[in-house]
């Protein structure tokens, strides 16, 4: 079964990251998903930080990745068919209630925020009707962002593909 990801149009997008480890963790996923990743700054870290290269191994250089200065130019090199969806621990349709087939068609773009805050309120009530959860049935605030990541792209997969 052929289980390369290369129509498969997904984006994984953090805005202003600021722990270096996950960062790395999810450029790792990103290599071995077929994902790109999409770093908007201000970030909590510098690229050339040891946790960041120690989490992505020797991946990081296979790494398809784009860097914005800021959220207004990302949005700036988007396409009107774009599809966003934003993550949140705090709202949204949960994420495996979405159909995301329509993946091989159109770029999908998967907006996470801060490690500490998550997205700004004013996105989330911009981009109401794209907003994504994850379900936490245990006791936690919230699941690690890497984490996340991983789940999300392993259900786009699953959906894709399997």
């Amino acid at each position: 079964m052929e289980t390369r990801l290369e129509k498969i149009h997904c984006h994984i997008v953090l805005l202003e990251p600021e722990i270096p480890q996950n960062t790395g963790n999810i450029g790792r996923l990103c290599v071995g998903m077929g994902a790109k990743l999409h770093l908007i700054k201000p970030f909590g870290f510098e690229l050339n930080d040891k946790s960041l290269r120690r989490a992505g191994l020797d991946y990081w250089k296979h790494l398809n990745h784009q860097i914005y200065e800021s959220w207004e130019e990302f949005l700036s090199f988007r396409s009107s068919i774009d599809k966003l969806y934003f993550l949140s621990k705090k709202q949204g349709t949960v994420f495996y209630n979405v159909n995301f087939k329509d993946c091989k068609k159109y770029d999908g773009f998967f907006i996470f925020g801060k490690e500490t805050k998550g997205l700004p309120d004013s996105i989330l009530k911009k981009y109401k009707n794209e907003v994504l959860t994850v379900p936490i049935f245990g006791q936690i605030r919230s699941y690690n962002l890497s984490n996340t990541v991983a789940m999300l792209l392993s259900e786009i997969i699953r959906q894709i593909k399997f």
